[in-house]
């Protein structure tokens, strides 16, 4: 048994969205990225400590590798083949097998199970309550768990990428969770499956497809409606909008009418420069809307990350609106962005870095199932007119893949349409948890579905806030959700032990 060690900065930031660019929805990778936190909040010193200090140590943690089917769904000869999958195991609060104590097991996205670990603090902060063992469960062809080679050489392999999906990861779950069951001779320990975001979607789904083996899900932040036509395809930016609206009517205003100033400014021979010069770019841009895509990357990770205590829709409104008297618009918008970036020394608008594991990963994600049909009209946001075109976005994948994405398998396979009337029958147990500052609520479940399929909001909320690790600086309202979704996972884990004892 290795024991984890805790990710550094560095890892952690790898965590982080990027939305890539967002002036057209007709290329996959430039839809804004799911994930459970953004580099902004690291920035601030004291919640970095707060978030190490709190989560477990590396004592307590102990790493396995679990040799995984390559292939849940096929009886071709290569579906035989195995891949070694990382989990992580907490058992410091466990109370045993022969108490039928719970198991919480948090279900990996995107990314490294590393992080997650880091920042994720609903299982350490309760499992002392539940006396749980908590579970880390890495998804397949993320961190160590790639079945080959790198991520890169398997997502360039027409035939490996072929299982890498959503469906084999959550079978994967499943595979594990059962072993682990059968290892522990934890027959009748329930279990809750925990995700935020991407993994929240993971957590719902799982719950959906395998009662049997989860009693209950906690899905964060988790925009299961964003598929087909059952969001408005304005949602994610019509609240980003409402957002900043909310904070300042002018500072609202002025990003309006800031993308006419920017293409007046650049149709001038030395525009460009211009720009290049007052919005201190890491490298001279080559056309105006690199610094579009910047602010409209920007702006969207400031709301979709609002969180306590800096706010960062505030503290970009606060400079937008604190710029002296007299500065222009564009002053003013290099203003909030000196703000919200603590005064960076140039801005890497237009660079094309290289792109991460997780860049990589969800790009091809986004090229088969996650079809998310993100885009803008005309005036119904602050940001100019992007609509989504999908034959576009089609073009866009079979060029990179050579394959279409299949943009109607989510709501196929998983469902929502019809989403009240069809879980009500036969679903239970979920809790799908939203802050309705974060732009994706508009593709999450906001209204109890079932006496058991709960939608626990807050209106002050952002993205997957309730499931990181508590800190003493949140507010009451935080709190209070926090609490609520205890309360409701108490409620199953006693019916649970309450039939136990009435079967057994």
């Amino acid at each position: 048994m290795n024991s984890l060690t805790l990710s550094l900065p560095l890892q952690l930031l790898s965590l982080s969205l990027l939305i890539l660019s967002t002036s057209s929805s007709a290329s996959p990778h430039k839809i804004p990225r799911l994930s459970v936190l953004h580099e902004t909040i690291i920035r601030d010193q004291s919640y970095y400590n707060t978030i190490f200090s709190a989560s477990a140590s590396s004592e307590h943690l102990e790493t396995f590798f679990y040799t995984q089917t390559l292939d849940h769904f096929n009886y071709k000869p290569e579906s035989y083949a195995t891949f070694q999958q990382r989990y992580v195991i907490n058992s410091k609060y466990w109370g045993g097998a022969n108490e039928n104590a719970p198991i919480f097991v948090y279900l990996g996205a995107e990314a490294a199970i590393d992080g997650d670990i880091s920042i994720i603090g609903f299982l350490p902060d309760n499992a002392p309550h539940f006396k749980a063992l908590q579970v880390y469960i890495e998804h397949r062809f993320y961190g160590q768990s790639i079945p080959f080679t790198s991520m890169e050489e398997a997502v360039k392999n027409e035939s490996t990428r072929g299982y890498f999906n959503s469906a084999q990861a959550i079978a994967d779950y499943a595979e594990v969770i059962i072993y682990l069951k059968q290892k522990l001779s934890a027959r009748y320990s329930p279990v809750i499956v925990v995700g935020g975001s991407y993994g929240g979607m993971l957590a719902s789904w799982f719950r959906l497809k395998y009662p049997h083996i989860a009693l209950g899900a906690l899905a964060s932040s988790a925009p299961i409606l964003y598929f087909d036509d059952i969001t408005p395809e304005n949602g994610f930016y019509s609240i980003v909008t409402k957002d900043f609206k909310e904070v300042s009517e002018t500072c609202y205003e002025t990003i309006r009418k800031s993308w006419a100033e920017i293409e007046r400014v650049a149709s001038n021979p030395l525009g460009l420069s211009i720009l290049s010069q007052k919005f201190k770019t890491c490298s001279h841009l080559n056309n105006s809307q690199e610094l579009k895509d910047y602010l409209i990357a920007t702006y969207s990770n400031a709301a979709q990350y609002d969180e306590p205590p800096s706010y960062p829709v505030t503290l970009l409104c606060g400079g937008i609106d604190g710029a002296n008297e007299g500065t222009d618009i564009l002053g003013r918008i290099f203003a909030g962005l000196v703000a919200y970036t603590l005064n960076s020394t140039c801005y890497p608008v237009g660079e094309n870095n290289i792109p991460s594991e997780t860049e990589i990963g969800w790009r091809w994600q986004e090229c088969s199932e996650m079809v998310f049909p993100i885009g803008r009209g005309i005036n119904d946001t602050m940001f100019p007119p992007a609509p989504f075109n999908l034959t576009q976005y089609i073009m866009n994948c079979r060029s990179l893949y050579g394959v279409p994405p299949r943009p109607h398998w989510v709501t196929t396979y998983y469902g929502g349409h019809d989403i009240k009337l069809v879980l009500h029958r036969f679903a239970s147990n979920i809790i799908f948890s939203n802050g309705l500052r974060d732009p994706y609520s508009s593709g999450g479940v906001l209204e109890d579905l079932s006496d058991t399929l709960l939608a626990v909001h807050t209106a002050k909320g952002s993205h997957c806030l309730d499931i990181l690790t508590a800190k003493k600086t949140d507010p009451q309202w935080l709190i209070k959700q926090r609490k609520v979704e205890v309360k409701i996972i108490d409620g199953w884990i006693r019916k649970y032990y309450a039939d136990l004892l009435a079967l057994t």
